[in-house]
């Protein structure tokens, strides 16, 4: 099998390139365009110089027969002789009588076209005239190309019976200058399309250029380097193509620096438990009862720290991984309410009030803002007081709908307002200067952000140390609500 050289390869990919195609169609349309203009202006001039050389033949005609008796010939010689005289041909026509099989009279002067001298073309108008018609057709004669017209001639009384009267113009002289503009015109079309080409193929390649350099950006991306972006030039449809590209690269990279930074996290919060249990392991006595099962209950509860820490994180990739929530019209004060009936369940000791419900029907998940509602009680049960009240209320504040979460607990350091919405981030123990406990896996307030921005919202801290703590979900409403009336 043979194997094309690598210049034939690059050379067949660049005439099935984008840019060659885009040429190749632009110069086929130009290309049809000039000839459809200049065949359709070549017929017409064409036929015009034709008309005019039928109307120059049929003028001679009735000159012919004005001539003629104007002349009042005696005998059918007197009457060609007159007719010849009268009618000189120009440069590029002929004219001559035959009297009976052979050219009679021809005019002195004329021109370079001679058809008399032809005998093919004087017996083949002999023999179209034999009938005594007047005829009008074209020959080849001379040489050349002619149109003619024979005209039959008597003279009464005159025994020499039917004289022949032949005027015939050259075709070819005539025609000539409306070939010779054609042939310019194609010319000047062949340059023409060799300009447009070369233009059209530096400007398909200044246009695409975007393009190309978007597949060499692509190219050279690799799964741990996403950083490079392609330079945006101009303001038009591939242009917008290329900021498209490098908005979809920065989307793509932190998604990729936010898996590495999971990773990393996560192998971090995994070491610490697994560091204890193994140095509690090293350390304890199998023959001390005692020992074996403080070590025992310690590694049982490291497990089961890192189990919910897995479940966290499990949930935490389930929120993020559902881009679209599913959205319906949900009635926000029936959700409310089945929220905080639904946290009691967390603790017996506090006190669940709802002073405000917005009575509305919005377009939300209700299942996710469930999940996040019950994460931020969950967290109000643990790092509040051990009894008191803890609020979950609803409204609607212009075109926005909030969903807050209040305890009566030390607060959170306003300087850590979004830090707490890191993953992993934990408050320091109860008696530190935050005022929070630090268990937990430091994933839940993250899933409840999570939760908020895939509705096109946020999450966020309100309160401030020792106030207690105020968390509030702030939720676009994308479509007008249906207002069921307001309780508080």
């Amino acid at each position: 099998m043979r194997v094309a050289p690598p210049l034939l390869k690059r050379r067949f990919r660049a005439l099935r390139s984008v840019r060659a195609r885009i040429l190749l169609s632009m110069l086929a349309v130009a290309a049809v365009g000039m000839i459809v203009a200049g065949g359709t202006a070549y017929v017409i001039q064409r036929e015009r110089t034709l008309f005019q050389i039928d109307d120059r033949l049929a003028s001679a005609v009735d000159e012919s027969a004005f001539i003629a008796r104007d002349a009042q010939p005696a005998t059918l010689d007197d009457a060609l002789y007159a007719i010849v005289q009268g009618l000189r041909p120009g440069t590029d026509e002929a004219t001559f009588a035959i009297i009976g099989d052979r050219t009679a009279i021809v005019p002195g002067g004329g021109g370079e076209l001679h058809p008399e001298q032809d005998p093919g073309f004087v017996a083949r108008v002999l023999a179209e005239t034999a009938g005594g018609q007047v005829v009008r057709g074209t020959a080849a004669a001379d040489e050349s190309s002619v149109r003619y017209v024979a005209i039959p001639v008597t003279v009464e009384g005159d025994g020499d019976g039917t004289g022949i009267f032949v005027v015939a113009v050259d075709l070819n002289a005539r025609l000539l200058p409306v070939n010779e503009a054609f042939r310019t015109f194609a010319i000047v079309a062949a340059m023409a399309l060799a300009v447009l080409g070369l233009v059209g193929w530096s400007v398909a390649g200044r246009l695409l250029s975007p393009i190309r350099k978007l597949r060499e950006t692509a190219a050279r991306i690799t799964a741990t380097d996403v950083s490079e972006r392609i330079v945006v030039v101009g303001s038009d449809d591939v242009s917008e193509l290329t900021v498209t590209v490098n908005r979809m690269l920065d989307r793509l990279d932190s998604a990729l620096t936010g898996q590495r930074q999971l990773l990393d996290d996560i192998g971090h919060e995994l070491k610490t438990p697994i560091t204890i249990v193994r140095g509690h392991l090293e350390l304890m006595r199998a023959s001390d009862e005692a020992d074996v099962v403080a070590t025992r209950l310690l590694a049982i509860d490291e497990l089961d720290r890192m189990s919910g820490l897995v479940r966290d994180i499990s949930d935490l990739a389930t929120v993020l991984r559902t881009l679209r929530m599913q959205r319906e019209p949900t009635d926000i004060g029936i959700l409310t309410e089945s929220v905080r009936a639904k946290a009691r369940a967390l603790s017996s000791a506090h006190e669940w009030t709802s002073p405000r419900i917005a009575h509305v029907t919005v377009s939300i998940d209700p299942e996710r803002l469930t999940q996040a509602l019950l994460q931020l009680a969950a967290n109000a049960v643990v790092h509040g007081t051990a009894t008191g009240t803890i609020e979950i209320c609803s409204e609607v504040r212009a075109d926005r709908l909030l969903f807050t979460v209040r305890d009566d607990g030390p607060g959170v350091d306003p300087q850590l307002a979004d830090a707490i919405f890191e993953r992993f981030h934990r408050g320091s123990d109860s008696s530190g200067s935050e005022g929070r406990g630090a268990s937990g896996s430091g994933l839940g307030l993250a899933i409840v952000l999570a939760i908020a921005e895939a509705h096109g919202g946020t999450a966020a801290l309100q309160s401030g140390q020792a106030l207690g703590a105020t968390f509030v979900i702030d939720i676009p409403i994308t479509t007008p609500p249906l207002v069921q009336g307001d309780r508080t």
